[in-house]
């Protein structure tokens, strides 16, 4: 009866094996998708008294606790099943009439049944009772040893099998590419820290860092190149390691090629979102990493009872704690991340499960990122969105500057001073592209402007004070030079400068 009541579960009832004791006259069953017994306990023991009855079922419900907690349930009803040849000796029926719940673990509830000989037909009754089915448990009398074994191995083998089967879902591709990926970032972190570091902005623009304004003159590439390079070696080894673990484990799910398209779609998914929400010059793997997020919530949706069992809880917890940190840390790009999120759900969904097709949902996901990812690239490059920072354009024109290039520097301040009310070292930057192009009038003009928005401005005087010399008018060059060295005493080119004014003015004034 133990073995065939076992075979009836494992084979009918799809219940899976936690524990089977070395002597096999004790097994645990789990299947938590069953609100009348997520787990089923059964026992061989040939009871004596009833007080030993009480103990071992206070003990199940102990275990039943472990179980409960590892399996992320907040009420577990347990069967406990006990096959015994006799019944016990004294009074036991109480014992068994009601539901057991120990005081100190209320979210365990364990229902037992005893089967013996002489009343196996009441036990298997209840059994069927508690299923709602009839099943099929009837005592015929003795078994040969052979036909014991027999429905044990039916039983155990069923188990195994698709115990196998579950496994062979998260074995069907060796990572390869995930590990591909973290030496590119690694070898990309190496040549960067060399070319003048990796926290270096130049450095980032010049390697491929999502930068908005770049992005908007055409370099469209920025959309993946920020997938391989990482700010600071603190970035890099926290993004390998989650690499490491998450990238694995997906490709090992959906297979090489899946993964690949997966990482891809998902690292340009979280630039794009960036771009459209973030002005931040930024890099990173993040947004490629949250894909993989997004494709185990796509495996969770595609396979809820699979995933609930093995990742869960877990995969769950570690995006919740992920997001918050985003959500609450300065600093961090959580535009990135959530678009990497939807955009692994999303490759998943088109890609779908190896060895599985359901075109019109995957037709569906692929139409609806497609729209998607149109209309907000449309809306980015409209002109309409507000993706451009002052920073931003004041890094871009400090690079058109390094790079002798003061016309484009020029232009595109000129452009974000006429749209914008800007600060006064965006009209300093300014004035200093006007001064390299000899265009003095119109840097003297911004340089007044800074000035007077802000008073402190030491390099505007001095910058000042050097066109009223090249204007021969000393004495208002004295005048702004003075004010420079008064702000900073400790400049020695102020002071070198003053000298060679108040010479002039000598000269000057002895002609």
């Amino acid at each position: 009866m133990f073995w065939k009541t076992a075979e009836f579960l494992i084979d009918q009832k799809g219940y899976r094996i936690l524990q089977l004791s070395k002597g096999q006259e004790e097994l645990w069953l789990e299947k938590a998708e069953n609100k009348q017994a997520q787990v089923i306990r059964l026992l061989h023991y040939n009871i004596d008294w009833s007080n030993w009855l009480q103990r071992d079922i206070e003990m199940t419900a102990d275990n039943g606790e472990s179980i409960r907690r590892k399996l992320g349930k907040g009420d577990l009803k347990l069967l406990n099943l006990y096959f015994s040849s006799y019944p016990p000796v004294d009074d036991y029926e109480f014992r068994l009439k009601e539901p057991f719940q120990s005081p100190d673990k209320p979210k365990v509830s364990v229902t037992s049944i005893l089967v013996d000989r002489a009343n196996a037909a009441d036990g298997v009754n209840r059994i069927e009772e508690h299923f709602g089915t009839n099943a099929e448990l009837v005592y015929t009398g003795d078994y040969l040893d052979y036909d014991i074994e027999t429905i044990k191995k039916k039983a155990l083998s069923t188990a195994l099998n698709r115990a196998k089967a579950e496994q062979s879902v998260f074995n069907y591709g060796k990572p390869f590419f995930t590990y591909l990926f973290i030496a590119i970032q690694i070898v990309v972190f190496l040549v960067m820290e060399f070319a003048g570091g990796s926290t270096n902005s130049s450095t980032l623009i010049k390697f491929g860092a999502k930068f908005n304004p770049l992005i908007l003159e055409g370099e469209w590439w920025r959309f993946f190149t920020p997938i391989f390079i990482h700010i600071g070696l603190l970035h890099l080894l926290m993004n390998t390691l989650a690499l490491y673990y998450l990238g694995t484990m997906v490709e090992r799910l959906y297979g090489n090629f899946r993964f690949l398209i997966i990482y891809l779609v998902a690292g340009f998914t979280g630039v794009l979102a960036s771009f459209l929400l973030s002005p931040n010059l930024s890099a990173g793997a993040s947004g490629a990493i949250f894909g993989c997020f997004g494709a185990l919530l796509y495996f969770g949706v595609s396979n809820p009872r699979l995933f609930w069992r093995t990742l869960g809880l877990n995969i769950l917890v570690v995006l919740g704690i992920n997001l918050a940190f985003g959500f609450t840390i300065p600093g961090i790009d959580n535009a990135g991340h959530i678009g990497g999120l939807v955009g692994g759900f999303a490759a998943a969904g088109i890609l779908h499960l190896p060895k599985k097709r359901r075109p019109l949902l995957q037709l569906g996901f692929l139409a609806a990122a497609s729209a998607l990812i149109f209309l907000s690239l449309q809306y980015g490059f409209s002109g309409k969105a507000d993706i451009v920072d002052e920073r931003s354009v004041l890094v871009l024109a400090q690079q058109h500057i390094k790079a002798g290039e003061y016309g484009k520097a020029h232009q595109l301040l000129s452009t974000y001073s006429k749209e914008t009310n800007p600060s006064a070292e965006t009209y300093f930057l300014l004035s200093y592209t006007e001064i390299k192009q000899d265009r003095l009038e119109e840097a003297k003009g911004h340089l007044l402007k800074v000035v007077e928005m802000e008073p402190e401005f030491h390099e505007a005087f001095y910058n000042l004070a050097l066109i009223y010399i090249d204007e021969k008018n000393y004495k208002e060059a004295e005048k702004y030079v003075k004010k420079a060295v008064e702000l900073k005493p400790d400049q020695k080119d102020y002071e070198k400068t003053l000298s060679q004014i108040k010479g002039l003015l000598k000269a000057a004034a002895s002609e």
